[in-house]
Parts: C-alpha cells; structure tokens; sequence
C-alpha cells in the first residue's frame, strides 16, 4: 500500500466520528441561530423557539441525522435515505427546514465519494424525493400555493442532493485518478527493477561466456603441454625445456585476455588508458589462434578462401560477430584438445560467398593411446556457441561426422554496402 492510499484510509478512518459530529454541531448551531433570528424578525414563519416542543423535536431529528452519518462508510444506501428522511420530519421548523439539509449535503457527497455514483443511484432519487415532499409540505403548511410547494421542494430536492453527488463525483474521480497514476508509477518501477535485472543476468551471462571462453581454450593447450613434459622430462629435457616455455606462454596470454576482459567491463570515464591497449579479437586473429594451438601441441591446419581480412577491416562483418567467430574457433579447438587429444584438426573460413562468411573446425578421432580428458562438471562451450550465434544472427551448426570426429560450421551474415543499418547491429 502506497503512502498516499495509507494516508486517505487514515482520513477515512478519522472522518467516522469527525464528520458526524461536526455536522450535528453546525445544524444544532443553525437551529439555535434561526430561532434568535425568528424571535426579532416578524418576516420568519413557522420557526418554534425554545420554549416550544417543536423546537426539542427537530434538536432530537438533528441529532439523529449526525449520528446516523457514522454510517455512511458501512451502510451508505441505507445511511442516505434515513439521513433524508429527517427533512419531512423538520417540517415544523417552517422556514428554518433548510437546517436540516446540512446532514443530508454531507451524507450525498460522503457517499458518491466512497461508492460510485451508479450504484447509489437509487438512493440518490430517494433521497432527492424525500427532502422535495419535506420542503413542500413545509411550504404548504405556511400557506403558499400548490405550484410554489412543488417547485421549492424540486429546488431543495436538486440543490440539497444533486449538486453535492456532482462536485463529489469529480472529487471522488480525481482521487481514483490520483490513485491510478500512483499505481501507474509503482508498476513502472517494478517494470524498471525487472529490465534492469535481465540486464544483469545477461551481463553475468555474457561474462560467463567470456571467461568460459578463454580459461578453456588456454587451460587445454596447457592440460596438453604438461602431458607431454611429463614423459619429456627423462628421455628428452630440451624438448620439456621448450614445452615449459609453450606453457608459460600460453599463461601470459591467458592472463592477458583476461585482463582486457576486465578492462572492457570497467566504466567508460575509468583506465582510459588500458582501454585503449585492450585488443578486441577478429576474424584476422584465427591465424594466430591456430598458430598458438599448434604451438601447444594440437595438429591444427588452417584454410582461407576469399576475402576474409578485407571483410575483417572493412567493417562488412561487425565487431561482435567477428569476435562470435573467433570464440567459436577457440572453443572448438579446446573442445577437441580434450576430447579427441591427438586428433589432427582442420580450420577453414571461407568469405568467398558475398552474403557470409563460413566457418568451419572439424577434427577427427583421437590419436591411438590417447585418453580423452574427463570432467565431472557440465560443459558450456556449445551453450556458449549457440548464444553467440543467437546474438549476432548467425547460424551454428555442429555434430558428429562419418569418421568418428565432429564438425562445428558458423555461418556469419556479412552486411550489404546499401544496408548500412544492419552493419551497426553486428
């Protein structure tokens, strides 16, 4: 509940006992006041004094009227009618009836406020009805004609009852507007919590990605490189001597694309200077990704047809997507380094085809001997695949293949000069 419906339940809650008493002692105030006022002006009919019974019967009609209105916020149909049943029994004020449509302008506007006005219609006619006959018999009994009768009592009827349900009505429809527009922003806010949290999960899913991209791609090549020093180490120390090197490089670079990884997920007004320096990975840098799988002890050749660096500089294939085919590769080679060690791998990226750029890494079994490396956590490289492929609109594909190896295609669009719009989404 908002601050401001908590505030007007309170109004509510304290408008039970205020309102009715108020009312009584303003009409008791009004009764008093017309009957001094009838005692020293002659031109006031029919007003009793306090000396006269009359005058205790309407003090008891009005104060019934006062506690009647305690009511309204439970009973307001019922509450209105008794209310404006009061007025034909203050006939005997004469000219001083109109006290007695005090209670009932409270009880009309206090119940179209609280309920709609649809719904007390019938109770507004009653009503309406009830104070007409009151000031018309009223009229009468001092004397005045039939048609002044009738025409001060539909007066009184609309004046006393009508024009209080309206301007309640517009109080009553700027209040529920008010509350509309508060739930209006409420509803925004949450809407604006949600959006900002899918934001961050796909910001932690992206970093996943990335993280799981580049500890597994180094942390394989590394796996394979220590395999091989271990059985070096006695029969041929140069060669574990240049594996050691192979490692220690391959935790440079790891280390170096993650701190770039870093750099690119600090604020834009922070380390201007790192993010100047940080490398965002292209199409161009497959060549050397296979170069350092190959350096790490994979047999990994590499194949290019078209104009894959051209497409890479002109902008043709946008930054992430090439950066989409490079994880690809990357992950793929890891992929096949711990699951087929051994296996001689091939890497084609063929740009000949105007309209995208294929990418292809396919490997074959694992070399005779060779134990595949076995995890018990999940894998997400191809999770990862597949949503890189989802982001930047291109198609993955991947499987097992006759040979007993497996294949894994990316198909990235390459923008046509006279789209130029859909080169910035990429």
């Amino acid at each position: 509940m908002t601050p401001m419906i908590e505030r007007l339940a309170h109004r509510g809650r304290r408008a039970t006992w205020v309102v009715p008493a108020a009312c009584g002692l303003l009409s008791v105030a009004l009764l008093a006041a017309s009957s001094a006022v009838a005692a020293s002006e002659p031109g006031v009919r029919g007003v009793p004094g306090t000396d006269d019974v009359a005058w205790w019967w309407a003090l008891a009609v009005l104060l019934a009227q006062a506690a009647v209105l305690a009511l309204l916020r439970t009973r307001p149909r019922a509450a209105l009618l008794a209310v404006a049943t009061g007025v034909p029994a203050l006939a005997v004020l004469g000219d001083a009836i109109g006290v007695g449509l005090v209670a009932v302008v409270v009880a009309t506007a206090t119940a179209v406020v609280a309920r709609p006005p649809r719904a007390l219609a019938a109770s507004l006619v009653g009503a309406a009805a009830l104070v007409a006959v009151g000031v018309a018999a009223t009229e009468l009994r001092l004397g005045g004609g039939g048609w002044l009768a009738l025409g001060a009592g539909l007066l009184q009827g609309a004046g006393g009852v009508g024009l209080p349900a309206l301007l309640a009505s517009v109080v009553a429809a700027r209040r529920d507007a008010v509350a509309a527009l508060a739930e209006s922003v409420e509803a925004q806010e949450r809407a604006r919590d949600a959006l900002v949290q899918v934001a961050v999960e796909r910001e932690r899913t992206a970093m996943a990605r990335e993280l799981h991209d580049i500890a597994a791609h180094h942390l394989s090549g590394i796996a394979v490189m220590t395999a091989a020093i271990g059985r070096q180490i006695d029969v041929d120390p140069a060669g574990a001597q240049l594996a050691v090197a192979q490692v220690r490089e391959q935790s440079t670079a790891m280390l170096r694309d993650l701190r770039n990884l870093v750099v690119l997920l600090r604020e834009a007004d922070e380390h201007e200077d790192d993010r100047a320096t940080v490398r965002v990975e292209t199409l161009a840098g497959v060549a050397e990704l296979v170069a350092r799988a190959r350096a790490a002890g994979q047999d990994v050749t590499l194949e290019t047809s078209g104009p894959v660096a051209e497409l890479a500089a002109s902008g043709a294939v946008g930054p992430l997507a090439q950066l989409a085919a490079y994880r690809v590769v990357q992950e793929a080679l890891a992929n096949a380094a711990r699951h087929a060690p051994g296996a001689r791998c091939a890497v084609t990226v063929d740009a000949r085809d105007g309209s995208r750029v294929d990418v292809v890494v396919r490997n074959g079994v694992p070399a005779r001997g060779a134990a595949p490396t076995r995890s018990a956590a999940p894998g997400y490289g191809l999770v990862g695949m597949r949503e890189r492929a989802e982001l930047t609109g291109a198609t993955l594909g991947y499987g097992p293949t006759e040979d007993g190896g497996w294949r894994v295609a990316l198909a990235v669009p390459v923008a046509r000069p006279s789209d130029p719009s859909a080169r910035e989404t990429r």
